[in-house]
């Protein structure tokens, strides 16, 4: 250590605790039931291994030690997943006692195994997925590189994940897993968002998809993507209203291409639609309808009359 941090080191160590005490909202010290984002990652890879067995993980999976390889990860996950469960529910009621908590941990549970029970939905939404990864992009030669290599495959995966949890009422864990997500792969899906079938985001880095968006089947979308709010109504105290409908709803077999910008909670983009690059839409485009930026103004044109 320095001479002069040395010198200091009394001074500097009471004004950070002093602020530890003065600015609200920004520790939790004396509290022991908060979560672990380096543990529901861990889970987040035991739950990626039984969605897609032999891909990562154990790798040397065969018919006679499948059952024992999926029995051993079940105990695994759901153990660990019954535990961050427990400790998102505490830290969001601010238990205080034991009791408390014992009671956040035994309904963690039932949600656990809830959750564990959806995997071979999520399994069959994430193989139609995968498909439409691999019939869109010509670039694939097979479904097993979208599910090893695609960044955008892979934020899907943890959103459909994150998306049951977020259904089953799990505070903040849901958030934790997309923002793992957004971190490695530039996509930002928040978990509440709703997502048909056979969804693709192709290339993927700086693809955001709002809280409130609603999204049909057989969607694309490409890098750099914006589905988002066009205002934040606020409060009498000017804080911004929660729960409001704030982002755009993508009706089924619609293409949106790169760095395009949807605004708005009563903005639709038709059924069939699609949607030019660097587009910046707020209001509604009707079914079957191409909109294109074209020299600094929007085009809209019929796709049906040629």
């Amino acid at each position: 250590m320095n001479d002069s941090l040395n010198k200091n080191l009394e001074q500097l160590t009471n004004d950070i605790l002093a602020s530890y005490t003065t600015l609200d909202g920004t520790q939790r010290i004396g509290e022991t039931f908060l979560p672990s984002r380096s543990r529901i990652v861990e889970v987040l890879n035991d739950i990626r291994q039984l969605l897609f067995p032999g891909f990562f993980g154990h790798k040397e999976l065969t018919a006679e030690n499948i059952r024992y390889h999926v029995g051993n990860l079940l105990v695994h996950a759901g153990s660990e997943l019954t535990s961050q469960i427990s400790y998102c529910m505490c830290a969001d009621r601010q238990c205080e006692t034991c009791e408390d908590s014992d009671a956040c941990h035994a309904e963690a549970g039932d949600i656990a195994q809830k959750f564990l029970g959806r995997i071979p939905a999520i399994r069959k939404a994430l193989a139609i997925d995968a498909q439409a990864a691999f019939d869109g992009d010509p670039a694939a030669k097979s479904t097993d590189e979208i599910i090893y290599c695609y960044p955008g495959f892979y934020a899907v995966v943890v959103y459909r994940v994150a998306h049951e949890l977020l259904e089953l009422d799990v505070p903040l864990m849901p958030r934790m897993m997309s923002e793992h997500a957004h971190s490695i792969t530039g996509t930002d899906i928040h978990p509440g968002a709703a997502i048909g079938k056979s969804f693709f985001i192709d290339h993927a880095t700086g693809v955001v998809i709002g809280e409130t968006t609603r999204i049909g089947d057989n969607v694309k979308i490409y890098q750099g993507v914006t589905l988002g709010a066009k205002s934040f109504p606020k409060d009498e105290r000017g804080r911004v209203i929660k729960g409001l409908r704030r982002h755009p709803t993508i009706e089924d077999g619609v293409t949106i291409y790169p760095n395009a910008t949807i605004l708005g909670g009563e903005t639709v983009i038709g059924h069939g639609a699609t949607v030019g690059g660097n587009a910046y839409i707020t209001e509604s485009v009707k079914p079957g309808h191409l909109v294109i930026h074209e020299d600094g103004k929007l085009k809209v044109l019929d796709k049906t009359k040629g």
